[in-house]
C-alpha cells in the first residue's frame, strides 16, 4: 500500500459546503445563495472558468466565514477528517492568516486556531500527519501583513507550522515584487515554497529559485524552458502539480496537454496535488488515478510520483 502524501492543498479551498453554510448562519452572514445545493455549485470552478482571477474569485466566499477562532480550528480539523478517510498519511494544508482579520483577529490568533484544528485531527485520527504552511499574498499594498505572516511563521514553526508560501494572482503581481519578504524568511532560515509557473512564464520559477525555494508550488511553465527543466532536475528541485487546478484556470488548454509526462520524463522530481478539494471538486486519490490514465504512468513510476512527495516533506 502507497504511503499517500498530499503536499499542495488549500484549507479555504476544501471547506465542505454544508460546513459554510451552518457557519454562516451562526455568525449570521447573508451568503450570496439561497439554499446549500447553490452555495455548492458557487464554490466550485465553473466549466468554463477563463483565468485564475476568475478561480480565485471562489474563493472570497469560503473567506466570509473564516474570520472567528473556532470557525479556523473545526474547518481545520474537518479537512484533517477528510484526508485522513481518504488514506493519506501525510498532508501539507496552506492558508492565508492575513485573509482572516475582518473581525479583529491576529495573524497569530488565526494560525493558533488552525494549529489546535491540526493537532485535534491528529488526535482523533493518528494515522496521518498534518504541517501547516502559511502562505502570504499576492496583492500591491500588503507588504506589512505578508511581513507579519512571516514573523508568524518563524514563531510557531515546528509546531504544526513547516514553511511559507506565496499565493495569489501571479500574473498581476510578479515574484520579484516580493524580494523583501523572502529576504526575512532566508534570515530567519525558514522552509520555502512558492507558487510560480503557473500563471506566468518561467523567469518566474527562477526568481522564487532565488528567493530559496527548493519547492514550487504548479511550476508548469518549465516545461517550455529544457535549461530551466535541466536546473530543475539538477538541483533536486520539487514541483507541487495540481492538473485538474491548471486545466481548470487554463494554464494548459486541454488534460491531455499538461506536460507532468513531459517533466516527469526530463528527470523533473513532480508530485501529484489536489491544489483545492472543493473549488476543483477532487481529491489525491482521483488526482492520482487521472494522472495515471491520462498519462500511462506506470504502476512503477506511479510509486516514484509518491516517493519524490514522501522525500520533499517539510515535516521529517
Amino acid at each position: 500500500m502507497q504511503k499517500l502524501a498530499e503536499l499542495h492543498l488549500h484549507l479555504d479551498g476544501s471547506l465542505r459546503p454544508e460546513t459554510v453554510w451552518e457557519l454562516a448562519k451562526e455568525q449570521k452572514i447573508d451568503l450570496p445563495a439561497k439554499d446549500l445545493q447553490e452555495l455548492a455549485f458557487k464554490m466550485k470552478v465553473p466549466e468554463d472558468c477563463p483565468n485564475l482571477q476568475e478561480c480565485l474569485a471562489r474563493f472570497d466566499l469560503p473567506l466570509l466565514v473564516l474570520q472567528e477562532e473556532s470557525a479556523l480550528e473545526r474547518v481545520t480539523f474537518e479537512l484533517v477528517e477528510d484526508l485522513a478517510k481518504e488514506g493519506v498519511v501525510y498532508a501539507e494544508i496552506r492558508f492565508a492568516p492575513q485573509q482572516s482579520l475582518q473581525k479583529g483577529l491576529t495573524q497569530d490568533q488565526a494560525v493558533e486556531a488552525a494549529i489546535r484544528g491540526a493537532k485535534r485531527g491528529m488526535q482523533q485520527y493518528p494515522e496521518i500527519q498534518v504541517g501547516l504552511i502559511l502562505c502570504c499574498m499576492r496583492k500591491a499594498d500588503n507588504q506589512d501583513l505578508n511581513m507579519d505572516t512571516v514573523e508568524t511563521a518563524r514563531k510557531y514553526l515546528g509546531d504544526v507550522v513547516c514553511a511559507l508560501d506565496l499565493a495569489g494572482a501571479e500574473s498581476l503581481y510578479p515574484t520579484e515584487n516580493f524580494a523583501a519578504v523572502f529576504a526575512r524568511a532566508r534570515e530567519y532560515d525558514l522552509p520555502v515554497t512558492i507558487h510560480a509557473g503557473e500563471a506566468a512564464g518561467p523567469d518566474s520559477i527562477r526568481t522564487a529559485l532565488s528567493y530559496g525555494a527548493k519547492r514550487i508550488g504548479h511550476g508548469i511553465a518549465a516545461a517550455s524552458d529544457p535549461q530551466l527543466m535541466e536546473t530543475l532536475a539538477k538541483e533536486g528541485v520539487t514541483l507541487e502539480i495540481c492538473v485538474t487546478s491548471n486545466f481548470q484556470i487554463k494554464a494548459v488548454p486541454s488534460i491531455k496537454d499538461h506536460p507532468i509526462r513531459r517533466l516527469f520524463d526530463a528527470g523533473v522530481r513532480v508530485t501529484v496535488n489536489s491544489d483545492n478539494m472543493t473549488v476543483s471538486d477532487t481529491n489525491l486519490c482521483k488526482e492520482l488515478e487521472l494522472v495515471k490514465r491520462t498519462f500511462q504512468f506506470t504502476d512503477q513510476e506511479m510509486e516514484t510520483l509518491q516517493e519524490y512527495a514522501w522525500e520533499a516533506r517539510f515535516l521529517k
